[in-house]
This record gives structure tokens, C-alpha cells and sequence, in this order.
């Protein structure tokens, strides 16, 4: 395994830091690994382009027409 130093940290992170490994009963160290664990480790998102690209192409354009009440309000006003 890797050591990792990072220097030149705000006071407030440290404390903060030391703050939340304490809630989860932990060291700070083993706080610190914790969250650049799930920072770094998660999977890759898609992209917006991706997820459009998983929607099915079902019906027409014809099918979301939008339809006018009486009174020029949508009919689900």
C-alpha cells in the first residue's frame, strides 16, 4: 500500500475531519481513506448523451401533442 501526506490544510478541515471520524468511532486516518474511497472508487456516471441514448424510441411526436382546455389552459391545470 501507498502512504499519501497532504500538507497545508485549513484548520477548519481538521477539525471537521477529526469531528466526523469520531461520530463514526473511527481515527481520522481511517476517516480520511473512507472518503477519498467513495470520491474516487465510485463508478463512472453517464452522461447526459448516455442516458437520452437508453430511453426506447416508442410512438411520434404526435403522441405528446399538447392538448388546450376551454379556457387556453393545459387540460391537467
Amino acid at each position: 500500500m501507498a502512504n499519501l501526506i497532504v500538507r497545508n490544510i485549513d484548520e477548519a478541515i481538521v477539525k471537521a475531519l477529526k469531528k466526523r471520524a469520531s461520530r463514526h468511532c473511527v481515527s481520522a486516518e481511517a476517516e480520511h481513506r473512507k472518503i477519498l474511497e467513495q470520491a474516487l472508487m465510485q463508478p463512472a456516471k453517464k452522461s447526459f448523451a448516455e442516458v437520452l441514448s437508453l430511453i426506447p424510441n416508442v410512438g411520434d411526436d404526435s403522441d405528446f401533442e399538447r392538448v388546450q382546455g376551454d379556457r387556453g389552459h393545459n387540460v391537467f391545470d
